[in-house]
This record gives C-alpha cells, structure tokens and sequence, in this order.
C-alpha cells in the first residue's frame, strides 16, 4: 500500500512515458489516415481528371492530417508546462488519445460522402465535427485539470491567469462544437471551418500568463 501523496502525484518529470507513448499514437493516427486513400478510377476519368474527382478525400485527409500534427504539437506544448502526473492526468490523456485514433474513421466518412453532397454528407461531417469536438474537450480537461491550483505545472499562476489560460486554451472547443450544426447547412463550409481552426491552433495556446 502506497502512501497517499505517492499515489495521488507521481514525482517530478515523470511526464516521459505519456509524452513517448501519445506520440507513438498521434504517429499511428496520421499513417492510418494515409491508408485510407483511394486510387481514383483512371479507367472512367483518366489520372488527372480521376484525381480531381476525387478530391473530397484529400480534402478530408489534409484537414484531418493538420488537425493531428497541430494537436501533437500542442500536446508537446502542453507538457513542457505539465511536470508532474496523476492518475487523472493518465486517464484524461487516454481519452484525448481515443478520440485522435477514432479520427480516421469519420474522415473516411466525409471522404465518401462529401463529393455527392445532401443529407449523406451532411452527417458523415457531423459526425467528424463531433469527433473533433470530443477531442477538443478531452484537450481542454488536460490542461484545466493540470493547472488548476497549479497541481501539475512548473510554475503556479494566479487565479485569474488559471481561468484566462484555460480559456485561450479551450476557445476551439466552442467553435468545433458549431461545426455540428453546420455541417447540416453546408458540409463543405464545416470542413472549411475546422481547418481554418487548425490554422488558429499553429499559435502557442499554452502561455504562463
């Protein structure tokens, strides 16, 4: 039986094992997304023309690809901060790891479905939106759960750095979980949205005030 500080918060710099094994599946997540990349039908539109057809999935697959090399960088981010673990921390971070390797499944969806466009298309975007959004969520309850009371990080912030930081961080949550409903009026413009998002995501969200 393990005393109660040793079991609620692991020693200093402890992070290396969640850093090496998250990065080993964002890894296994955008080669999954490569796999699923369809040769296009060169005997009905020729090469050229075959590929052009068949830009729904690049599309899905660029967007998709961004998505998880941003959160991989920002999760790297993250845990330049983070310097200690808990088991929460461990599950919280297993969650966000499921929703990653879950991606490439609606991306196929929306590969599939986008081109012919209707209700199809609609909900195959819906259902990469709320991917996304799940995933947007288990992000911003990392950071929140590591920085609250400055439990896990290097450096403690004051109350109202906490709420600013947690925030900034959690800001593309709203606006992925809007892409919901979006994706019903337009799944294209959905799409656009959430890489657009990405591009937001490119900018350190993880500051110390």
């Amino acid at each position: 039986m393990t005393s109660g500080a040793a079991t609620e918060t692991a020693p200093d710099n402890d992070t290396g094992r969640i850093e090496a094994f998250s990065d080993g599946v964002f890894a296994i997540a955008v080669t999954l997304l490569v796999l699923e990349l369809k040769l296009p039908d060169t005997k009905k539109y020729g090469v050229w023309t075959g590929l052009l057809h068949e830009w729904p999935q690049f599309a899905a697959y660029l967007t998709s690809f961004f998505i998880i090399g941003i959160m991989w960088a920002n999760h790297h981010s993250m845990f330049t901060s983070i310097v200690r673990s808990d088991r929460v921390l461990l599950f919280l971070n297993l969650l966000l790891l499921l929703w990653t390797t879950l991606l490439p499944f609606p991306t196929h969806l929306v590969a599939e479905y986008l081109r012919d466009g209707g209700a199809d298309a609609a909900q195959a975007e819906a259902v990469y939106s709320g991917t996304l959004t799940l995933s947007a969520i288990a992000f911003s309850l990392i950071w929140a759960h590591a920085v609250r009371g400055g439990r896990l990080i290097a450096a403690p912030l004051g109350r109202r750095e906490e709420w600013r930081s947690i925030a900034r961080f959690s800001m593309g949550t709203v606006f992925y979980a809007a892409t919901i409903g979006i994706s019903f009026l337009s799944a294209g413009a959905a799409l656009a949205i959430q890489f657009a998002l990405a591009l937001y995501y490119l900018f350190e969200q993880v500051r110390s005030a």
